[in-house]
């Protein structure tokens, strides 16, 4: 049950798919989207598309002029634009809660051998790996780089960072590596000039090699090759993928791309980053009008189409419905209706589920629909993701958390001196509170995700009115302040655990703990949550509970687990990779 434990999976992020700033949000998606399937991973990325060639274009014009560029020095400069991208993705990342470290090569041991220009890799330092991941969900390196013993720093060839994946993944013990491309698999021609042409769902190591060429280094290819390992090419967001292993060349089935129709009600803070997601992705979702309180406000002649009314809303059969227009009994209502229609639903509206629960989920039922509701807890903390994995071993049996992200908030404010007042309107500012934050002052909030926890890890039915609960309102700010000087930390913290007897017992208060509490070190909008397995073992779970980006990604995953779903039904997401190699890692 410890987090070093935990599955391990390397995604590679190349130039083709990473064209400009703007790509990060697309690739840091991608890597939550494993995150939050319990998995660690290692993101090795590229540098943007063209920069590589631009700084040796540089190089030969500073270095050249009819000489020939020192090999080891043009290798220095040819580097710096996966060095430059590694620290983007970790930004991107950091937006939306992930905790990652982004490591260069000379902190990992990474070194290689050879030619400056072409160098092969020969070592990693497993346990500087282990270490950063112990502590993080993602690793953030760059591709294409590594250190030499003679020339300091070297390249791995045009198509490194391929290779710099294989050997992460063969190091570190995974047993695949998903390299992202800027298409979905390898295919028998051109998909570019032959668009009938057939895709691969496996091949050999060899045959990947000759129908590959230009996809995927040939000294990628060999090395995975050595080590047994397997090698997933896929595109962005996608299920299926062609798998280069040990096996005969099969093709895949062909599937006709699947567009999406959906509904937007909603367009706050979390809507327009939803509205942004769903705009990424043309290929995938047509975008209905998005209801508004007031259009006035809106452009009338953009990309986007709003509206101030439902039936605009939900035309033309949405296939697919997204929800956040908080309050409960109306969201209840419209979801309640689509549902039973058969649209599929998507909400962060913890209050409708948790006074409505039984009655949507019937409607699910009915209708052969998905109710999806992921950001409705945690924001992008992936707690009910990881309740769902921990049901199959016994499941939770006691959780304690910091789940309100703007009381959190709040009492740091608190904390570094602030009046009460002047905190809420700080945290209104920024995004993380309501016009009115009774709910999460008075910790309604809080009661509304813990009785959804109940549901997700005991199966029983406890109203969030009848949850005791502490309000902010009630404690002194000299309090809170005071107990920063001492050690402790005032946090509003939800705790829920099943008796012997088979009752639920849940509470929402306000406590000062401990610093060195596992839930004290959360910081300002930040959620953590420690759960305690049937079998004595702790999980503690990081994430940030409020603001745009952290819950869009969270609404935005669900998304697309859902077109995954309807467009690949005969398929199940890839299992996840446990490392097998590398105790030392599983130690960690």
């Amino acid at each position: 049950m410890k987090a070093g434990a935990a599955p391990l999976c390397v995604l590679k992020f190349g130039s083709s798919v990473l064209g400009s700033e703007a790509d990060y949000d697309a690739a840091a998606q991608e890597v939550f989207r494993h995150v939050r399937r319990g998995e660690k991973v290692i993101a090795v990325v590229s540098a943007l598309a063209g920069e590589t060639d631009a700084l040796l274009a540089q190089g030969e014009l500073v270095g050249g002029g009819g000489a020939t560029p020192h090999a080891a020095t043009m290798a220095r400069l040819a580097r710096v634009g996966e060095l430059r991208s590694a620290a983007l993705m970790g930004l991107a990342l950091g937006r939306i809660g992930v905790r990652t470290s982004v490591l260069d090569p000379h902190e990992i041991g990474l070194e290689a051998e050879g030619d400056p220009m072409d160098a092969d890799l020969c070592a990693l330092d497993r346990r500087a790996v282990a270490d950063a991941l112990c502590n993080h969900e993602v690793l953030a390196v760059p591709g294409f780089t590594a250190m030499h013993a003679r020339f300091g720093a070297v390249t791995l060839g045009r198509g490194g960072t391929d290779l710099t994946a294989v050997f992460f993944a063969a190091q570190c013990g995974a047993a695949r590596v998903r390299l992202i491309k800027d298409v979905d698999g390898v295919y028998a021609e051109d998909p570019a000039e032959n668009p009938q042409a057939e895709r691969y769902a496996e091949l050999d190591y060899d045959a990947a090699a000759d129908v590959s060429a230009g996809l995927i280094q040939p000294k990628a290819i060999a090395a995975a090759k050595a080590a047994n390992l397997v090698i997933e090419i896929a595109a962005m967001g996608a299920g299926d993928a062609t798998r280069i292993c040990a096996a005969p060349a099969r093709k895949a089935a062909a599937r006709p791309a699947r567009r999406l129709r959906v509904s937007l009600l909603g367009c706050g803070a979390v809507g327009a980053g939803v509205l942004a997601h769903l705009r990424s992705r043309p290929d995938l979702f047509e975008i209905n009008p998005v209801l508004v309180r007031n259009t006035a406000s809106r452009p009338g002649n953009g990309p986007v189409r709003f509206t101030d009314t439902l039936d605009a809303a939900l035309s033309g059969e949405p296939d697919l419905v997204v929800e956040l227009l908080g309050g409960a009994e109306l969201p209840a209502d419209i979801m309640a209706d689509a549902l039973h229609r058969g649209a599929h639903i998507v909400t962060a509206n913890k209050a409708a589920l948790a006074r409505h629960y039984d009655r949507l989920h019937a409607a699910a039922r009915d209708g052969g629909a998905r109710l999806s509701f992921s950001a409705a807890v945690g924001g992008g903390t992936p707690i009910l993701e990881t309740l769902d994995r921990l049901a199959a071993t016994g499941g939770a049996a006691r959780i304690e958390g910091v789940m309100n992200g703007t009381a959190n908030f709040l009492l740091d404010r608190l904390a570094a001196g602030d009046a009460f007042d002047r905190a809420v309107k700080e945290a209104q500012r920024l995004g993380f509170a309501e016009a009115d934050p009774a709910a999460d002052v008075e910790g309604h909030d809080a009661a509304d995700k813990l009785s959804l926890l109940i549901r997700a890890a005991f199966g029983k039915a406890v109203d969030p009115a009848g949850i005791p609960k502490d309000s902010l309102a009630d404690i002194d700010p000299a309090a809170v302040k005071s107990a920063r000087d001492e050690g402790m930390a005032f946090k509003q913290i939800g705790v829920c655990e099943l008796s012997e007897n088979g009752e639920v017992k849940a509470e929402v208060r306000v406590r000062a703990v401990p610093v060195e509490h596992p839930l004290a070190g959360a910081r300002n909008e930040e959620n953590r949550f420690t759960l305690v397995h049937a079998d004595g073992g702790e999980i503690t779970l990081f994430g940030k509970g409020a603001g745009r980006w952290p819950t869009a990604a969270a609404v935005f995953a669900d998304i697309m687990d859902i077109h995954r779903g309807l467009s690949e039904p005969d398929r199940a997401e890839p299992a996840a990779s446990a490392p097998s190699r590398a105790p030392a890692l599983l130690r960690a």
